[in-house]
């Protein structure tokens, strides 16, 4: 059985500016107190450096998504050896807000993860069903599907991290049960143990659905519930800091 360390990562999305890397300071002071947990927060791109000045070393920084190439013409986008040289140490790829609004497929998630994992990027693959798929009683299926296609290779060297997203309850004050949460993160491990072998054992699985103070510890108790993808509530330390919290004593 492997014991895996906690791992809370902030998506600010496209939220926040210099003004807002203040609230990184009591977050830095959350994460070095929080005993084996693994704190991320991922500002847009243009306050990554700035934003691992303020987080000195406590909390990893990290892009909310990058290119698959390592460059070339591509107006707008970000490679990941780039985040690197701006000090990320983790990305976000495939999250379920790019796969809607830029139509991003899973093979085109596929890559950019291969990219990210390749530059030695911590990768964060996105995974989730929208409500009709759960209503339908698909959802398993749908995510399973999204899993294979959207997951590479795995080295040894490198850290992949999945993250569970049940769409219809972000943004929407909703919530996964416990058990939905469990019957998931099960599923999820059980396809990555059958692929991966031992290796699919050691990769941490967030959920990623309205995670807040609230909830997070009644969340993190569940079995390969691993941490938690935080949209919202990663904007203010009064907010995030009670779910790092929550990690620790889990």
């Amino acid at each position: 059985m492997h014991v895996r360390r906690k791992l809370v990562v902030g998506n600010w999305k496209m939220n926040g500016n210099r003004a807002a890397l203040a609230e990184l300071i009591p977050i830095a002071a959350a994460a070095r107190e929080a005993a084996g947990v693994d704190v991320g927060i991922c500002p847009p791109f243009t306050l990554i450096p700035l934003a691992v000045s303020r987080a000195g070393g406590a909390v990893a920084i990290g892009g909310q998504d990058c290119h698959a190439s390592a460059s070339g013409a591509h107006t707008g986008n970000v490679s990941a050896a780039m985040l690197v040289e701006a000090g990320a140490k983790l990305v976000i790829v495939g999250h379920s807000e790019r796969r809607a609004d830029q139509g991003e497929t899973d093979v085109l998630v596929r890559a950019k993860a291969a990219a990210a994992l390749a530059a030695g990027l911590r990768t964060i693959v996105c995974v989730g069903e929208v409500e009709e798929e759960r209503i339908a009683g698909s959802h398993v299926e749908k995510v399973l599907y999204q899993l294979e296609h959207s997951l590479p290779e795995l080295a040894a060297e490198a850290e992949l991290v999945v993250a569970y997203e049940p769409i219809w309850a972000i943004g929407t004050g909703r919530t996964a049960t416990c058990g939905d949460a469990a019957e998931m993160h099960r599923a999820i491990r059980e396809s990555l143990v059958d692929r991966f072998g031992d290796a699919g054992g050691r990769v941490r699985i967030l959920y990623g659905g309205s995670c807040n103070a609230t909830n997070a510890a009644e969340l993190f108790a569940v079995e390969d519930v691993d941490g938690g993808l935080v949209g919202g509530a990663s904007l203010t330390a009064a907010q995030f800091v009670p779910i790092v919290e929550a990690a620790a004593r889990s």
